[in-house]
């Protein structure tokens, strides 16, 4: 019989602008964090699988890391997947353990996007995911891109700008609880909509902010329950779906990958979206969340905007969503941001959320988007 697997540790650092750190002193910190949470120690990770760092860049990262920690692993690898990379960590971790290959699978992420990088490399950075022939040399870069996915989306739909502000006003909401996050002041609806365009429908409040920070998740055995200093959360069915890498292939601009890997989490766990009592779910763009709230299934198509305004997305709503702030107020540090939400429904489902807690949450599903709604994987969690 294969060996369900768990989550055992969850850490993240500070983050936002976090003054003298390094990529590897974040994820070092978040590595040792996450062991520190589960109670176990270096000698009992037998896997290790990292993301990738910008400013920093290591060939072999997951090596690298395991060095500094004091791994040495049976298993190392790294996974590259943008925004998607920490849900398929957790997912590839999960099946390592399943497989028999691993018993403690250590996931890693982390950046100093925010004071590691200049903003000419920061928007350099952004304009490399196009595709080098022809995408960059028209000029499009990543907010460029989700703002032609937003046009089309709001002409097929029906989705205002004034919802899609909805959205990042509720996110700053539940960041204002947060004492860790990156934007906690208040914003109403009017800053969002006066903030100064970035790509046209998109405004300035409606994108993500850039963040130094890190993320680790630590995936266990279930049977290694009994020996973990925290409770441990029960992986209940994963799902990938992977459509395009550049905008140009993508096989529509408002049906994507999201519908697909949710569905094949949601059959794992024999559950659907109507069982979950909080979600967190990537967040790059306002518009990212009303796509994907809507393709997964937790709002009918052109309702989710409509709902957020109607406070569907707050602790006390239908949906509590991204209750650390999100992308868009609480950090976003590369593949990090994707690991954050991850780490939030972990305290989540543990009732460790203090002043943002969803009262009785015991179903979790975190959702993780690389590139331009490229690849996508999703998490299905409950509590033990």
């Amino acid at each position: 019989m294969s060996q369900k697997a768990v989550i055992s540790g969850a850490y993240d650092t500070a983050v936002g602008r976090v003054e003298g750190s390094t990529a590897m002193g974040l994820l070092t910190e978040a590595g040792r964090g996450a062991m520190r949470n589960a109670g176990l120690k270096p000698a009992d990770i037998d896997g290790v699988l990292a993301a990738y760092t910008i400013p920093e860049h290591h060939l072999m990262l997951s090596s690298w890391l395991a060095e500094y920690l004091g791994i040495q692993p049976s298993f190392s690898a790294n996974v590259s997947a943008g925004g998607a990379s920490g849900c398929i960590m957790v997912m590839n971790a999960a099946a390592l353990i399943e497989a028999g290959v691993c018993r403690h699978v250590l996931c890693i992420t982390g950046d100093n996007r925010l004071t590691g990088m200049s903003r000419d490399a920061a928007v350099a950075t952004l304009a490399k995911v196009g595709h080098a022939e022809f995408e960059v040399p028209y000029g499009i870069n990543v907010p460029a891109s989700y703002a032609l996915v937003a046009q089309r989306y709001m002409h097929d739909y029906g989705t205002t700008s004034e919802q899609m502000a909805a959205i990042a006003v509720t996110t700053r909401r539940h960041a204002g609880r947060n004492p860790k996050a990156q934007m906690r002041e208040p914003i109403t609806i009017d800053d969002v909509l006066n903030s100064r365009m970035i790509a046209s429908p998109l405004h300035l409040l409606d994108c993500c902010v850039v963040s130094d920070g890190a993320a680790a998740i630590l995936v266990s055995a279930a049977d290694a329950a009994p020996d973990l200093a925290a409770k441990p959360i029960t992986i209940l069915g994963t799902g990938q779906q992977h459509t395009h890498e550049h905008i140009l292939a993508a096989p529509s601009l408002s049906e994507f990958g999201c519908h697909y890997s949710s569905q094949r989490a949601f059959a794992a766990a024999g559950l659907g979206p109507q069982d979950i009592d909080v979600a967190e779910i990537y967040d790059s763009f306002t518009i990212t969340l009303v796509i994907e709230l809507e393709s997964i299934g937790f709002f009918g198509r052109g309702e989710a905007g409509q709902a957020a305004l109607e406070g569907a997305l707050e602790l006390d709503g239908a949906l509590p969503c991204n209750t650390h702030g999100g992308l868009l107020s609480y950090a976003h540090s590369g593949a990090a941001g994707g690991m954050f939400h991850v780490v939030e429904a972990v305290r989540q489902l543990r009732g460790e959320a203090d002043a943002r807690q969803v009262p009785g949450a015991e179903i979790g599903f975190v959702h993780g988007d690389g590139g331009i709604l490229s690849a996508h994987c999703s998490l299905v969690l409950g509590r033990s």
